[in-house]
């Protein structure tokens, strides 16, 4: 368990600063210039590489660490997606990974010192067709043989859940049950990434924003530092933690990855009374849906279809997802959209994630998260941590290597993920 900080502010200072425009106020962080040599370059201060570089420094003692960002901190995917927490996978490899970071998100605000608003108000994934009730009660087997807890739940059971559905037996994609895990749900995106840089801070490691890398430097087969726009910087290990962008960096490592770079859309809605308390996935209608705390409704939908780097939001993919959505919640017909926003995915040919060393010597990646990387933030920055210090992946990370394409050994995921992998 991790030691208790000790308060950044007590009653009386945040009483004297409450009128003074945050005047005095101690930075979250540092923004430190880069030193010109360290253990370990982590490139990525998304939620999975802030988290790698916090395990490294708390579970391994390496706390000599960089976390480079091209941008700011957490102005990538960390920040551009719906949110959503869940663990009931299919494959076992898949249930262990997931249930890691399930239970990781549970602790992590009193982990971090650090509220991350996670709420496990459950997730309920629809099954509208009777391909999907079998493939959904074979999930829920599945986890239970797993130890991960779910329920299979009838339509009066859904009803009784989610009251603003739709489960009209004339409908025409009619509510025939869902797969209910009442211990998923959800987290500030943000905060995730705020409380990892935070703490991973105050364990020593730079966390470096504005910062690209434009090259990386090898000699005899192994890595040996990164060129930046901020200089050169000399490393031992390099962690690659850049979601969509994995390809470039691996380009310039030289080597190439199974990868597709392609855009996912999200939108949120004016915000409305309380209406939804928990997280809806509806694979059929091909959508997915839940309220924020604010009281919009938070909506996502599949993948574009076509591969790009644009984070910028389209019009078909509102007519696409919120017309699907219509069909099954009726009370969201008549709502105006408040902003609409685009992430860059990367997504490998079994849809699951790659967590392993490369054929560079000290060059290590974490990628194809696909649409689904937020709900792993934890486990994946835990794994990676370990597969970076030891060289090699633990029990966990191990079948998610890169070297399954070569071998056949997939981890397929394409269909059981549902909408969101």
């Amino acid at each position: 368990m991790a030691a208790k900080r000790k308060p950044r502010y007590s009653i009386f200072s945040l009483a004297r600063n409450s009128m003074s425009h945050h005047q005095g106020w101690e930075k979250a962080w540092r923004s430190p210039e880069p030193k010109a040599e360290y253990d370990v370059v982590i490139v990525g201060a998304g939620g999975h590489g802030l988290a790698t570089a916090y395990y490294l420094a708390k579970n391994h003692g390496i706390t000599n660490i960089a976390v480079v960002e091209k941008g700011w901190l957490g102005g990538g995917n960390t920040g551009r997606n719906t949110t959503i927490i869940r663990s009931n996978y299919l494959q076992d490899s898949s249930a262990a990974l997931f249930e890691l970071s399930r239970g990781l998100f549970e602790t992590l605000s009193q982990e971090l010192n650090y509220n991350v608003m996670f709420s496990p108000r459950g997730v309920l994934m629809l099954a509208q067709t009777e391909h999907e009730k079998r493939a959904w009660q074979r999930t829920h087997h599945a986890t239970r043989l797993n130890n991960i807890y779910t329920e299979w739940a009838d339509t009066e059971r859904v009803k009784e859940i989610c009251p603003i559905i739709n489960t009209d037996p004339g409908a025409r994609f009619p509510v025939l049950g869902g797969l209910w895990q009442p211990r998923g749900g959800t987290a500030r995106h943000d905060a995730v990434a705020w409380g990892y840089a935070r703490a991973a801070d105050e364990l020593g490691v730079d966390v470096i924003q504005q910062c690209e890398v434009t090259g990386i430097d090898r000699e005899g087969g192994k890595v040996t530092g990164v060129q930046t726009t901020r200089g050169a910087i000399k490393c031992g290990k390099l962690g690659i933690v850049v979601a969509g962008n994995t390809s470039r960096l691996t380009d310039m490592a030289g080597f190439r990855m199974p990868l597709e770079s392609v855009p996912l859309q999200a939108l949120v809605s004016e915000p409305i009374k309380p209406c939804l308390d928990i997280v809806v996935m509806a694979n059929t209608v091909h959508g997915y849906m839940s309220q924020s705390d604010k009281g919009e409704l938070v909506i996502g939908g599949g993948t574009d279809g076509y591969n790009a780097y644009t984070q910028r939001g389209s019009f078909q993919h509102i007519e696409e997802t919120v017309t699907a959505l219509v069909e099954t919640f009726p009370i969201i017909s008549r709502l105006r959209m408040l902003r609409q926003w685009g992430g860059i995915v990367d997504i490998t040919g079994d849809r699951s994630p790659i967590i392993s060393k490369t054929p560079v010597d000290g060059v290590f990646v974490n990628c194809g998260w696909g649409t689904g990387g937020f709900k792993a933030t934890c486990g994946s920055g835990h794994c990676f941590a370990a597969t970076i210090a030891k060289g090699e992946p633990d029990d966990v990370a191990a079948p998610f290597s890169l070297d399954r394409f070569a071998e056949g050994r997939m981890i397929d995921e394409s269909v059981a993920a549902a909408v969101a992998h």
